[in-house]
């Protein structure tokens, strides 16, 4: 190969890689660099023992509901030859608004044998969390011989004013290492004791917004847990009844029945027990089995449903399928006396406008379907969901609680 990448921040490949990463706060007796590297942080003019190319990566609002910031760096595989080990990477992240108040966080990053003779560049990718404010990078790398490549940059991150209503997972002027656990627990939330809170039905369609995909991009596992970590944080939500299949597979991978929160270490479990990009062979032997498997899940998790929940909420990347579900199918589903959403991970509607075989599903049911292609959209539409739930229910509707 003629170019060699060392991707950080990948859904859960990179886990072990980025499990280097630490947060090294300035506070007494916790760990600090080392004076020689606090030195090269406070220089003005950059560094290029090491020869590299360094971009910065403005931050971007992510569907953790957090601003992701970092750095491309690109490196010479030549000067790595001899570098077999790792490299080290540290940088300061001090906000305009608390100069005194500097974040420090180190990295390594493993480096394979190379030839001396190789080609190319080695691309190196590093990130980290920042809340709204105004921020001074500064940033390093050294080898194992102690040559060093260093540069700073400024960075600000804001919401736009007609989404401040929206609240983020992250404190104002706040630096934090990048989360590496997309399915860790959510702490406790005191729920509302109005009748015992909203029971819900969510059906998740687990799987990467390319269906043919064998690897998962960051962003469509963050879509769908940022939707149900909205769910999990309302304190109006009594019960999680959650139902999560993938269409690829053609299988349900975890369920979990009328639970006081949702078990997110658990789920992350399951969809890591899924096969992307492989099809049994029997799948390519039945026709239409795509579309009778859905319409069986459908049937069975709404129209056969005895709990009668307050309502059905349906996510997931759209369902690429040859057909639609059969016209019979859809008759069978029939009135239900629940409401029904679809929250519909579409992060290029442009490419692909139209309606899939659930939004169908859902139309027929006279049910509602929500586009959710940035972060705004997962806050926006879960209010409106929610508030429209609680109508359904008590007969009026109530603002949309912000999460805890």
């Amino acid at each position: 190969m003629r170019k060699t990448r060392f991707v950080l921040g990948a859904l859960a490949a990179a886990c072990a890689t980025l499990s280097a990463q630490r947060l090294l706060p300035g506070s007494e007796g916790a760990a600090r660099p080392s004076s020689s590297d606090i030195a090269i942080l406070q220089q003005v003019e950059p560094r290029k023992d090491l020869p590299c190319t360094v971009n910065s990566i403005k931050p971007v609002l992510g569907f953790d509901f957090r601003f992701r910031s970092g750095y491309d760096v690109t490196v010479p595989l030549k000067e790595l030859s001899d570098q077999t080990g790792s490299l080290t990477m540290v940088f300061r992240v001090v906000p305009a608004s608390h100069a005194d108040q500097p974040v420090y966080l180190s990295q390594q990053v493993s480096v394979p044998a190379i030839e001396r003779d190789a080609k190319g560049d080695a691309d190196l990718q590093g990130a980290f969390s920042v809340g709204e404010g105004k921020y001074h990078v500064s940033w390093l790398m050294r080898d194992r011989s102690e040559r060093v490549c260093s540069s700073s940059w400024d960075i600000e991150a804001s919401v736009p004013l007609r989404d401040k209503p929206m609240p983020l997972d992250i404190a104002p002027d706040a630096v934090q290492a990048a989360d590496l656990e997309p399915f860790r627990g959510e702490p406790p939330v005191r729920r509302t004791e109005r009748d015992g809170g909203l029971d819900l039905k969510v059906i998740v369609n687990f799987a990467p917004q390319d269906s043919s995909s064998a690897v998962w991009e960051a962003d469509d596992a963050n879509a769908i847990l940022s939707i149900l970590r909205s769910m999990a944080r309302d304190p109006r939500v009594g019960k999680f009844s959650l139902v999560v299949f993938n269409m690829q597979e053609e299988r349900v991978i975890y369920r979990q029945e009328k639970a006081p929160r949702i078990d997110f270490p658990g789920l992350g479990k399951a969809v890591m027990t899924l096969n992307l990009g492989r099809i049994d062979v029997k799948q390519l032997a039945q026709k239409h089995a795509d579309a009778e498997f859905l319409a069986g899940l459908l049937t069975k998790e709404i129209k056969s449903n005895q709990d009668k929940p307050d309502a059905v909420i349906i996510a997931g990347p759209k369902a690429a399928m040859d057909d639609s579900l059969p016209a019979d199918a859809l008759r069978q589903l029939g009135a239900v006396k629940f409401p029904v959403f679809y929250m519909n991970c579409n992060l290029d509607p442009t490419a692909n406008p139209w309606r899939d075989a659930i939004g169908g599903a859902v139309r027929s049911l006279k049910g509602a379907e929500y586009t959710i292609s940035r972060p705004r959209d997962v806050f926006f539409a879960w209010s409106e969901i929610a508030s429209r739930i609680v109508k359904s229910k008590f007969g009026k509707s109530v603002t949309a609680a912000p999460p805890q």
